[in-house]
């Protein structure tokens, strides 16, 4: 089962490392790393980055496609006429097309989403509604037949738990979940906007 993990400048690091750490340990993972070119590609902060093993030259099919979001670079990524096709080359066969975070903002621009609902970070997710999506605020995990997207960051690895109790059943995804140690107790209640208020949200949108 190929897992193709696509990456790209700019991307949010652990958008694409939570689904990863969790989907490579499904039974008969065959996780692949792509990106336009291969090396290393920057992440948003500028400082970590991580390496695409393969192009999207090489890479023309897989059973499951995960698409990190980010900010700037999302925005290049999603307007590339070159990753469009590729994603939906990879779509066409695809069992499961997955998106975090703004990553759906590069689905929705390959045209792959329309129709469906979908999510996205709080801050992008209604911009969903311009690739004739339907945007969904108040889910961090949204499945519309074969198509997943997470809501921010964070969620991507809800996505990926959810993805693999359906890949492989719950008994899988929660020896990966007990494996990852992933009982999240944050110490403040303040993760989506209608916790945090409008004046976190505030800050928020000027950090991300």
């Amino acid at each position: 089962m190929r897992i193709a993990f696509f990456l790209y400048e700019g991307l949010t690091t652990l958008d694409i490392i939570g689904p990863h750490d969790v989907l490579s340990r499904l039974p008969e993972a065959e996780a692949v790393s792509v990106g336009t070119t291969t090396g290393p590609f920057m992440a948003d902060t500028g400082v970590l980055g991580l390496t695409a093993t393969h192009t999207i030259d090489q890479i023309d099919a897989a059973d499951i496609l995960v698409v990190p979001g980010g900010v700037d670079g999302t925005f290049a990524a999603a307007a590339d006429e070159k990753i469009q096709e590729w994603v939906r080359m990879i779509d066409a066969s695809s069992t499961w097309t997955t998106s975090v975070c703004t990553g759906s903002l590069i689905l929705g621009s390959a045209g792959v989403l329309s129709g469906k609902r979908a999510t996205s970070h709080w801050a992008a997710v209604d911009a969903l509604r311009g690739f004739g999506a339907t945007p969904v605020s108040n889910e961090r995990v949204v499945i519309d037949g074969k198509y997943v997207t997470a809501a921010g960051v964070s969620a991507g690895i809800d996505m990926a738990l959810t993805l693999a109790a359906r890949v492989a059943g719950d008994d899988v995804a929660k020896t990966i979940q007990l494996g990852i140690e992933y009982d999240p107790q944050p110490p403040f209640d303040s993760g989506s906007v209608d916790k945090a208020g409008p004046e976190i949200a505030a800050l928020a949108a000027g950090i991300f």
